[in-house]
């Protein structure tokens, strides 16, 4: 029976992302921020590892980017650029930059068309919520070298992930009670053992630097604070 209940639920999670139909929101209106300024003043990380050209944002090194503000409740608009190999990541509601592992929520960027990636668990791959959930929808992103668009809604333990105009995730945290096995039973990465149910819903949003030895690019970075 409980077998029969999880089917259900998955077939209606299925047909709810099915037919969902979202579009990237117009950043130009006076709500939205910058992520950063343009010469990065307001932004948390080791000099010279992070740079900004033409308005594109990358690291020589696999060092995290972080906002100094926190936030709680907003919609996080971006778009990135993988190259060959890529293994990236935007991290949400960090309550702790200095061992943010556990301590945050981490969305999945990968190069999910390379030889690495492509073989790796699907909870590893673009979209996903990192070790916790895969995307609903795989292989939305585009392939290296081309530019992609995530819009990330954070409200509450509620998270939803929009790339390049599908809706490919979404996560209540609540339901993540242990730090050992996700709610499907499958395993949680060792180093990611606090239970997301006990996070805060309020932190630094960062970015995954050059990871695995394959850059990363990020460009438009917008954010809207909720109510």
């Amino acid at each position: 029976m409980n077998k029969i209940l999880l089917l259900i639920g998955c077939l209606l999670t299925s047909l709810t992302f099915a037919q969902t139909t979202q579009k990237h929101p117009k950043t130009s209106g006076k709500d939205w921020k910058p992520l950063f300024a343009a010469d990065l003043s307001d932004a948390g990380f080791p000099k010279e590892i992070w740079s900004v050209e033409n308005g594109v944002l990358t690291a020589t090194e696999d060092i995290p980017i972080w906002t100094k503000k926190t936030y709680k409740n907003f919609i996080l608009d971006l778009e990135f650029k993988t190259a060959s190999g890529t293994n990236s990541g935007v991290f949400v509601y960090c309550s702790d930059t200095a061992n943010f592992i556990p301590n945050s929520v981490e969305i999945q960027i990968a190069d999910d068309y390379s030889e690495q990636w492509s073989k790796a668990p699907a909870s590893w791959q673009c979209a996903a919520f990192f070790g916790h959930k895969p995307a609903v929808r795989p292989k939305v992103v585009k392939p290296a070298g081309e530019w992609n668009r995530y819009t990330i809604t954070c409200q509450g333990k509620h998270i939803t992930v929009l790339l390049n105009g599908q809706l490919v995730n979404e996560i209540d945290m609540s339901q993540w009670t242990s730090g050992k096995t996700n709610p499907d039973g499958s395993a949680i990465p060792n180093w990611l053992s606090k239970p997301w149910a006990t996070l805060p819903n309020e932190g630094n949003v960062g970015f995954q630097g050059k990871h695995a030895g394959a850059p990363i690019y990020f460009r438009n970075m917008k954010i809207k604070e909720l109510k």
